[in-house]
């Protein structure tokens, strides 16, 4: 009886080569899918449009920076707390402040609250945040036109929550 080894064929080529190609196609597809089903990365609609308005927003932004008033978000468990103050500290004459909560990535999460007015300069409203980084961006208005408009970068850790 002789026993004879094959060693490495034309057929373990083949299937070595088949199984290589596969897993990079399964990996493409699987990315491919992660990438369409995820944050589209979309934000504004039409940058022509938000290109033509850059200017205006600067120069709205400047008058704002040059007003002195100021605002301070803090966060309390499930309580939004926040105070908008003249240059001089005194309260800022505002009828409606408006807090809009976005992740950095991804908008499946995102919330918009309206926060009530307790007394003049301070609001707050309830609203269960999730832990981790946010964008907020708060706009306050008297009258209908906006006062104060300002975006911060938050960690809820930095509050305790």
């Amino acid at each position: 009886m002789s026993t004879r080894t094959q060693g490495f064929t034309g057929t373990h080529m083949l299937l070595v080569t088949c199984a290589f190609f596969g897993v990079v196609i399964a990996v493409n597809f699987t990315m491919a899918w992660y990438a369409s089903s995820s944050w589209s990365g979309l934000v504004v609609e039409n940058t022509y449009v938000a290109s033509q308005e850059f200017n205006e927003k600067a120069a709205a932004m400047k008058a704002m920076a040059a007003s002195g008033i100021a605002g301070r978000l803090s966060l309390k468990s499930n309580e939004i707390h926040y105070d908008i103050r003249n240059r001089d500290g005194s309260p800022a004459d505002v009828d409606d402040v408006v807090a809009n909560f976005k992740r950095p990535v991804g908008d499946h999460e995102d919330f918009h609250v309206a926060l009530t007015k307790l007394s003049p300069g301070r609001f707050e409203a309830e609203h269960a945040i999730a832990t981790g980084d946010w964008i907020v961006e708060v706009t306050s208005r008297r009258g209908g036109n906006i006062v104060m408009h300002e975006a911060v970068r938050i960690d809820t850790a930095e509050f305790g929550q």
